[in-house]
């Protein structure tokens, strides 16, 4: 990267970037208050009860699947124009499904929403590592992180008073803020130099190192995700909680993964990746163990909470780690790639965890062995950590 690209970076783009990394997040978040509405309103459609929360994650696939055609596609023709027509079309075929009363073209259109969303969060977290570099691109991963993180905490409440006010197709106007921030993109983005438009994508992915890295990330998909989709269950196997509590303790959760990015940003710079994996993961460890063996609420939450700052420190680690070893030449597709594995690791979790119930005798079992799983991980980072130097780079 040139010298002249990385000056003309400021804050206002990594603000732009952040703001425009909360609308893949949004399109998850802000429906859960309506999911009852939705439910009772298509209860007559064959197969809703699967159809319904499948209108709600299925961009999360979407994600998962086509996150690394859209980092290829940036290292190819360029990042500016490809979020900006991103977030367009965000704003307007996440609008769609407000006009809408057929299951299935819900369902659909939230299908063509996630491949939006595919290249807004693959494309903006690239051209962070484009703008910034060394402690400067840490520095914004972690905020990204923290932001999307805290923003979750308001945007379920604004997706409540909508569904509140307007009913089960509320939500879906919140989708519209993509507008304003498409033309912040237009206006003050700038295509960084190391993309050379029309141009064959030179350079090859560091396979070697990327692919351990891009199974942590899925890993801690899982783990983290785990918490979040099945926190309602996990607090059920202390007593009964109303959808008040489960929704205070999300907010908890939630502020714990921004501590956790921020505490990141502390280490990241005395401390190897490998070494911060292992913390992460020790509390993660902690975290799903107490959880497992909790006979009482409070201590659930404590938990919880703990398993949150692992999840706040591992997402930037990951993040950071994989941009120090790509290259410009290749950081769209490598970025895709981790974009996808998270995103499929969100996905999954709460396959995983349904799948492991039975076989271990519930789900207290399957967080302790959650618990167990990051115990190991943990010791394995420690070990391939000695010597390693500090995370920040200025790939």
């Amino acid at each position: 990267m040139s010298q002249k690209t990385v000056s003309q970076a400021t804050n206002i783009h990594g603000i732009i970037l952040v703001l425009a990394s909360i609308m893949p997040a949004m399109a998850i978040i802000s429906l859960v208050p309506v999911m009852p509405l939705l439910g009772r309103e298509f209860a007559g459609v064959s197969g809703s009860a699967a159809l319904v929360p499948i209108a709600l994650t299925i961009p999360a696939l979407c994600v998962a699947v086509f996150s690394p055609l859209a980092g290829w596609l940036s290292d190819r023709i360029g990042r500016k124009m490809l979020l900006f027509f991103a977030l367009l079309g965000y704003a307007v075929i996440g609008l769609i499904p407000f006009f809408l009363t057929d299951l299935m073209q819900i369902i659909g259109a939230r299908f063509a929403l996630g491949v939006c969303e595919a290249v807004i969060m693959t494309v903006a977290t690239a051209l962070l590592g484009d703008y910034f570099k060394g402690a400067a691109r840490e520095k914004w991963i972690g905020i990204q992180i923290g932001v999307v993180s805290l923003s979750a905490i308001f945007l379920i409440g604004i997706g409540g008073a909508l569904g509140e006010a307007i009913g089960s197709r509320g939500p879906f106007l919140l989708y519209l803020l993509a507008i304003p921030i498409a033309l912040l993109v237009l206006w003050k983005l700038f295509e960084p130099e190391v993309i050379e438009k029309n141009s064959e994508v030179s350079g090859s992915l560091p396979w070697k190192s990327l692919l351990p890295l891009l199974f942590v990330t899925l890993g801690v998909g899982i783990l983290f995700y785990t918490t979040v989709v099945k926190l309602g269950d996990i607090l059920l196997l202390i007593q009964d909680v109303s959808p008040a509590i489960i929704g205070g303790v999300g907010a908890a959760f939630n502020l714990g993964v921004m501590i956790g990015s921020l505490t990141f940003m502390k280490l990241k710079g005395q401390k190897s990746g490998a070494k911060i994996l292992a913390i992460g993961m020790a509390f993660f460890a902690v975290g799903y163990g107490g959880m497992g063996l909790s006979s009482a609420l409070s201590i659930t939450i404590v938990f919880a909470i703990i398993t949150s700052l692992g999840a706040g420190m591992l997402l930037p680690c990951t993040l950071a780690w994989v941009m120090s070893i790509l290259s410009p030449s290749v950081r769209g597709r490598g970025t895709g790639l981790w974009t996808g594995m998270f995103f499929l690791g969100q996905f999954i979790a709460p396959l995983v965890a349904v799948a492991l119930d039975q076989p271990l005798g519930g789900l207290s079992n399957v967080l302790l062995a959650y618990g167990v799983v990051a115990a190991v991980l943990m010791a394995v980072a420690l070990l391939s950590g000695r010597g390693a130097s500090p995370l920040a780079q200025d790939n």
